[in-house]
């Protein structure tokens, strides 16, 4: 493949631009960088999470039976073409860990009320999005872990129950559930997604961007190691997974490949040195494959 290289000369603003749109690299005084997003102008915009009745093209915080009263909750997106009585796909997705901020200025909160995964991948039509929290169990109540995965029983029961809840009540389709998440969220497709035989049969598709259960050993928590992972892989049971991450996938492949474990899954290298979500939000050519492959995937 040609990779057109931006030459001293040029301005670096305008080198980088182009670079970008192109989904390549810059060089400037001899150093490789990645291109950042902030160079592409975003096409959307995550609507603000409120207080209020959800309605279709609001964003309102919830909190499902059996944790009223508690400060756990999660936020829920009724698509712009929402109306009563329709079916719709139903995007369920974990954020990153919080409390995260690097040298290019990307920011994790860890709040569900700041996910945009879901929404970038939607563009806000045609799916019900559900940004799901990792429920910690402190001070006497219940309430939402800003980093990992809070009370890990607490967190699958919180989704189990939110899942049909949302289905029956906004029209969302059971058979029709993609598990979404970023960095931590991403983990979190297998870590929390595939936990067991109960949580794992609500899933249809994953979408994991930037990490994944089982690659780095090291995560500051039980269950981290590669055997611990494959047990919870053995669960995808050939279900399809989008896997991105930004700059390369190979370690994800490599890992996979290792496990002798045949899966439906679809690599696709993010060519922005951002850790970050916000990749969703601009039209790249990422982006269009994914919206392609979800397509395919409800489809089937």
């Amino acid at each position: 493949m040609f990779l057109p290289i931006c030459r001293p000369i040029q301005p670096p603003r305008a080198c980088a631009l182009v670079a970008a749109l192109f989904g390549l690299v810059t060089v400037f005084g001899g150093e490789l960088e990645m291109a950042d997003l902030s160079l592409i102008t975003p096409d959307l915009t995550v609507p603000v999470c409120q207080e209020g009745i959800p309605a279709a093209g609001a964003r309102v915080a919830q909190t499902t039976a059996g944790w009223t009263g508690t400060a756990a909750h999660h936020s829920l997106y009724l698509p712009s073409d929402w109306k009563p009585g329709t079916k719709f796909p139903v995007l369920v997705e974990y954020p990153g860990n919080g409390n995260y901020r690097n040298k290019f200025g990307d920011v994790s909160t860890g709040r569900v009320e700041d996910g945009r995964l879901g929404y970038g991948i939607s563009g806000g039509k045609g799916f019900i999005w559900v940004v799901m929290p990792f429920v910690e169990i402190a001070d006497g109540t219940r309430r939402n872990a800003i980093t990992w995965w809070g009370d890990t029983e607490e967190t699958k029961r919180y989704c189990i129950a939110t899942v049909p809840d949302v289905c029956a009540r906004f029209g969302g389709d059971e058979k029709r559930v993609i598990l979404t998440g970023f960095s931590r969220g991403a983990i979190a497709c297998n870590f929390i997604g595939l936990h067991d035989d109960e949580i794992a049969k609500l899933w249809l598709a994953f979408v994991c961007h930037s990490h994944y259960d089982g690659v780095n050993e090291k995560w500051p928590y039980p269950g981290a190691d590669r055997g611990s992972a494959l047990e919870r892989l053995k669960r995808l049971a050939g279900r399809p997974q989008f896997i991105s991450h930004e700059v390369s996938t190979t370690a994800t492949e490599a890992y996979l490949k290792q496990a002798g474990i045949t899966g439906r899954w679809t690599f696709e290298p993010i060519p922005f040195r951002n850790h970050s979500d916000q990749w969703t939000l601009r039209d790249i050519p990422a982006r269009r494959k994914l919206r392609d492959w979800l397509g395919a995937v409800l489809a089937q």
